[in-house]
Formats: structure tokens, sequence, C-alpha cells
């Protein structure tokens, strides 16, 4: 396993994370896949009060004793930004209690997804002083915030210059928040990539296209390989609901270095494969189609098309897309059928895709039936 510095926080976290999300089908399976992640070299857990029972099981582990001292293992935990100092008191003591820790190495803004929310945090008397009081008095070491916001969002929230790491959203197939990671990197903050097997593509069951077009490497492989050889980011989260699960890591977690060649020759191929397949309605992402009158979020529903057609991802597709309308601020944005072709994104468009076309395209062969996140 090898570590990188946590960004302006210094500690020196694992390039793999243990994320909880997943591992509470018992506490007896989580304490077992907390201390096998433990034995594969992984230092850095990461839960939140809204996962479930996961820090109640998690608290457990710890006071069934850890594998290696408390001091080495390094515990993030992520509260969402409250209205009020009071709740946001209460909230901090409710998961120290629960986690059966007197002190955070990490805290976590959670779900930083709009400007009201960040506007929340800065509010003065909010509940930014109840996590600043904390800080104080050493129960919290570090405080970051994660994100599924925009990146104007990501930015602004970065540009505050109160936060020590960021966890957000960036993968292969998704590298719209670049432009978060350069910035968390010259503002040295640490970067935590949320998800990447996931939301990074459901990349754990990839489609046979797909697979056929990454030889020699799997996709899972070589999206870890991509995030892994960029030196800005300090650590992936894994979520395994099994301590199985975490076997799949250990090879590809002493592989930290910059692309190979072969890795560099697949990622190319998969470049021109998209380019091929999609020709003139591929979407480049540029979001100069927005804003949408309709709310819809055109550039997200067409990287889900781009990502069907060219590599047959469809079931990540289906996935993502019946998120909409059902998320609220952690996915925003309403389905494709919403478009009333009224015209207003196609003159904006530099590549002339027929916007209103591909959009009802994509419903067609995304829709389904609706999504919800796996947590409240």
């Amino acid at each position: 396993m090898q570590y990188r510095r946590f960004g302006k926080t210094n500690l020196h976290l694992s390039v793999f994370s243990l994320g909880t999300m997943r591992y509470l089908a018992s506490v007896e399976n989580a304490c077992l896949t907390i201390q096998t992640a433990i034995a594969l070299g992984i230092n850095h857990i990461e839960t939140a009060s809204g996962y479930g029972s996961s820090e109640e099981y998690l608290g457990c582990a710890i006071a069934t004793g850890l594998p290696i001292p408390r001091s080495l293992l390094h515990i993030t935990t992520k509260i969402p930004p409250q209205n009020d100092a009071d709740t946001m008191r209460r909230c901090i003591d409710e998961s120290l209690t629960r986690l059966k820790l007197d002190y955070l190495d990490c805290l976590g803004i959670h779900g930083l997804n709009t400007l009201e929310h960040l506007e929340r945090v800065q509010t003065k008397g909010g509940c930014w002083q109840a996590v600043a009081e904390a800080v104080a008095d050493g129960r919290i070491r570090h405080v970051g915030f994660s994100t599924h916001g925009s990146l104007e969002v990501i930015l602004a929230a970065i540009n505050t210059g109160l936060f020590e790491f960021v966890n957000l959203h960036y993968y292969y197939f998704f590298q719209r928040h670049a432009a978060a990671v350069q910035l968390a990197a010259e503002k040295d903050m640490g970067v935590f990539i949320i998800s990447p097997a996931d939301k990074g593509g459901r990349l754990y069951t990839p489609p046979q296209q797909l697979i056929d077009l990454c030889q020699p490497y799997s996709p899972l492989e070589l999206n870890y390989r991509f995030l892994l050889s960029d030196t800005r980011i300090t650590t992936l989260s894994v979520g395994p609901a099994s301590p199985e699960e975490l076997a799949q890591y250990k090879q590809v977690a002493d592989c930290d270095g910059e692309l190979t060649q072969g890795e560099i020759t697949v990622l190319q191929r998969l470049e021109n494969h998209q380019a091929s397949v999609l020709a003139t309605d591929k979407c480049s992402q540029c979001y100069a189609c927005l804003p949408c009158p309709e709310n819809i979020n055109i550039p997200e529903v067409l990287r889900l098309r781009n990502l069907a057609v060219a590599y047959d991802m469809t079931d990540f597709g289906q996935y993502r897309y019946r998120m909409f309308e059902n998320a609220g601020h952690w996915f925003p944005g309403m389905k494709a059928n919403r478009c009333t072709v009224c015209g207003d994104c196609l003159p904006r468009c530099p590549e002339k895709l027929e916007i209103p076309a591909l959009l009802q395209d994509t419903h067609e062969r995304l829709n389904g039936k609706e999504g919800r996140r796996l947590w409240k």
C-alpha cells in the first residue's frame, strides 16, 4: 500500500480509503471488513452520520480493539451543514458518541451541493461556530467538505479558505471537476475521490464492450490508474460490502506511478472509439447549453448518452439517469423528456448538436424505474 500526504492536514493516508456505506449487513461483517482493510494497509476510514448504522458499527470495531494503534488510524465522519451552532454541536457530540471516540482526525461538512449550503456554513454564529469550537478544544483535528455539487459551487467552497480537504467526484469518465482538483492542489488541500468504482461508471460490473476496449487491463483498474497517476490526488474511496471484496485493490494500491505507455495507449483507444462511434453526436461537455429553461441538466444527460452509445454503459446510464427528479440537490435536474423544444440551447452549442433530439433519444434509452440514494 502506498501513502500520500493529505494536503495541509499533513496526515499521510493510504491511497485507498475504506468507505463504510455498504458494510452494514451486520456489526460482525463491519468489524471483519475494517480489520481486513487495516491488514491490507488501509489507514483511513470514512463514515457519515447519515450512513445508517455505519458510525455505530465502526464504534463497535474501535471498542473491541483495533489491530493498529488509534494514533495510526485516521477516521473521518461527515455531518451536513446545520442551520445553527447548537444543532451542529449536538451532531458532533452524537457522532463522537456513536464512534466511541474522543476526537476525529477529520470532519467533512457533508453535501455542500449548493451555494445556499455554503452560505449556511459561512453565516456568522452558524454551524461553523460549533465546528471551530470543536477544533479549538481538540475534538476535531481537521475540517474539509464533501460535495456532489456543480463545479461553480466546489470552486467557491475551496476559495473560502475554510477547508483543508475536499471529497469530490472526478474519474476517467467524468473529468468536469479537473479545475477543482487543480485549485485544491494550489491551495494545498487534500483531495479525496468519492466512489470511483460506482459513480465512476459501475466499473465493478462493466459491459463486455468496455472490457474488450480496455484489454489487457480491466476498466476498474484503468480508472484507478488514471486517478493514482495524478499526484494531486491523495486517496480513493472503496466501499466493500464484505471483506472479500477488498482483495481486488491490493495490486493497484502498490502501483501509483505515472501511466505506462500501455495504459496511455488504451486510454487513447477509448477516446478514438468514442469519437468514431458518436461522430457528430458527441457532446464534449462544454456546458455552454446551460441554463435550460426546463432545468434539464443537458450536459450530464448527454454524457450518459455518450457512455451508453460509445461503450455500451447502458446499465450505468440507467442507474444515474433514474436519479433525476428523485435525489434533490444530490443529483439535480429534470429528465430529458421535459424538453419543450424551445431551442434556447441550440445557438449556444459550439458543436451544433441537435440537442432536443438527443435528449429524447437519451430518455428512450435510459428511462426506467425511479432510483434513490442508498442512504437517507
